[in-house]
């Protein structure tokens, strides 16, 4: 098999949030989001979790100091560093988070979609699809 005459970069493997308290973002992505746990994590040095998404993407988690600050962030989670998944359900996905007190904004834009933070303020975007 030669060497490909043109590169071609496909889909986000895994996107890595700092967290503080590994067992608090757990809390918020395994129990408030409903995603599973990777057992297959190697132990790193560092405490961390693998969650996985639909087509073998995932979010990992990793317990280090954060270089970044968590204030002066803006309020709005679109205008920030943030990652969007893709949701079947804007309305399921509102319901849960606000049972469990997270704050979130519907997208400004018109889109079908939604703006929240986890514990630690990193910003994530939901995006509705008709595939989830």
């Amino acid at each position: 098999m030669g060497v490909p005459m043109q590169l071609e970069i496909g889909k986000i493997l895994h996107a890595s949030l700092l967290v503080a308290d590994l067992e608090r973002s757990l809390a918020f992505y395994n129990g408030v989001l409903g995603l599973e746990v990777d057992d297959a994590r190697p132990g790193l040095g560092y405490p961390g979790a693998w969650l996985q998404l639909a087509g073998h993407q995932q979010i990992h988690l990793l317990q280090l100091p954060n270089p970044d600050p968590c204030e002066g962030r803006p309020a709005q989670g679109g205008r920030d560093r943030h990652v969007a998944l893709a949701v079947n359900s804007i309305e399921i996905l509102e319901a849960r988070l606000c049972a469990h007190g997270t704050p979130c904004s519907l997208s400004q834009s018109g889109r079908r979609a939604l703006f929240c933070r986890d514990p630690d303020g990193n910003a994530l975007e939901f995006v509705e699809t008709q595939t989830g």
